[in-house]
């Protein structure tokens, strides 16, 4: 299994899919979830809605949310071979830098993508992931070649 950590704006995880769908690769593809209002609700349509009357009720409304969708990461990354984390130009992917730490803490090897720009801010990242991909052509040529042991040439 492949588990796909990182931002949710734009389309990497469907150009990954098929890509990977293309390469006729034997992988199951997971991420979280992706529907933002889901995520952020899930908490409080579950578990019932913070109740103290005061503006922490936010926080506690998040914290019921983020509590519940940890449960989801924690058992993807457990049972992931390999995770992917996309950082992006335009928004702070924390979530993506806590699931690929996650993933070097269990010893899962970590691929991670996303723009030169972003170099400097990533070295700490990078310096522990296995594979650093600019493109998801490479990503998925890289789960091509770590899952099949051939090399893939343009």
């Amino acid at each position: 299994m492949v588990y796909l950590a990182g931002e949710i704006h734009t389309d990497w995880r469907t150009c990954i899919a098929a890509g990977v769908a293309e390469a006729g690769l034997p992988v199951e593809l997971c991420s979280p979830v992706l529907a933002h209002d889901d995520s952020d609700d899930c908490g409080a349509v579950i578990l019932g809605e913070p109740c103290d009357g005061h503006e922490s009720n936010a926080f506690w409304r998040d914290r019921l949310g983020a509590s519940l969708n940890a449960v989801r990461t924690r058992t993807m990354l457990e049972r992931a071979d390999i995770v992917v984390a996309r950082f992006g130009e335009r928004y702070r992917q924390w979530n993506a830098a806590f699931d690929a730490g996650r993933a070097v803490a269990l010893g899962t090897p970590l691929i991670t993508l996303h723009e030169t720009s972003l170099d400097h801010a990533m070295k700490e990242v990078d310096a522990a992931a296995s594979v650093v991909c600019r493109s998801t052509e490479q990503v998925i040529d890289a789960l091509g070649y770590a899952i099949t042991g051939k090399l893939h040439r343009n």
